[in-house]
């Protein structure tokens, strides 16, 4: 098993306050942004809440909002009528069950369509600074090279993070590993030439320095 402490201190000393590439300003803005990110680039996310966010202000806006039309304002990020019934069902089931308010637990957010264990831990760490490890593609991927996990189960991955990494770390090691996973630990030809964590890395498939 990899050294996760020694991993936590050399992906901060890189990442020294990292923040997701979302635009938000509020807990509601960062879930439907959120929402919006399954299988689409933060960067077209952000080109349509640049302008989504100027006309639905509040959940009541997004629950009252026209299907038809809510769709095509989203269409950019691909699987828009899904998305677009996710987020207008989420943001009824607010009004209904919680006031109209962002619930602050996991649990919570759990009920509410389309938000899983990876949203609400990154809702609860950006937006309400409650630590969370917020398991997406990144994560998954980068954890298990690394050599800090050993599972395809998000869930479970979750699980083995938090033991290893201490808690008041949980939410800026998640926004470093997604960070590392974009720009450096990429999914088809990892750049280990550059890494930060090369010598930490327990991958039994890097390749050596030259």
């Amino acid at each position: 098993m990899a050294n996760a402490n020694r991993i936590a201190l050399l992906l901060l000393r890189t990442y020294p306050k990292p923040k997701l590439a979302l635009h938000f300003s509020n807990p509601l803005e960062l879930l439907v942004a959120v929402i919006l990110s399954a299988q689409c680039a933060d960067v077209r996310v952000n080109e349509v809440t640049r302008t989504l966010f100027k006309k639905y202000r509040s959940v009541r806006d997004y629950a009252e909002a026209d299907l038809a039309v809510f769709e095509e304002e989203i269409r950019p990020t691909g699987f828009y009528k899904n998305k677009a019934k996710l987020v207008i069902n989420c943001c009824r089931k607010l009004l209904e069950d919680f006031h109209g308010e962002i619930p602050a637990t996991v649990d919570e957010l759990v009920t509410l369509p389309g938000v899983g264990r990876k949203t609400a831990n990154m809702v609860l760490g950006n937006a309400f600074d409650t630590p969370g490890i917020a398991v997406d593609t990144h994560v998954l991927r980068v954890s298990n090279r690394l050599g800090l996990v050993c599972s395809d189960s998000a869930d479970e991955v979750e699980k083995q993070l938090m033991q290893q990494i201490p808690r008041a770390q949980w939410t800026p090691f998640t926004n470093a590993l997604i960070l590392h996973g974009r720009e450096t630990c990429i999914a088809k030809k990892p750049a280990c030439g550059r890494c930060a964590l090369y010598e930490a890395c327990e991958w039994p498939d890097k390749p050596e320095r030259s």
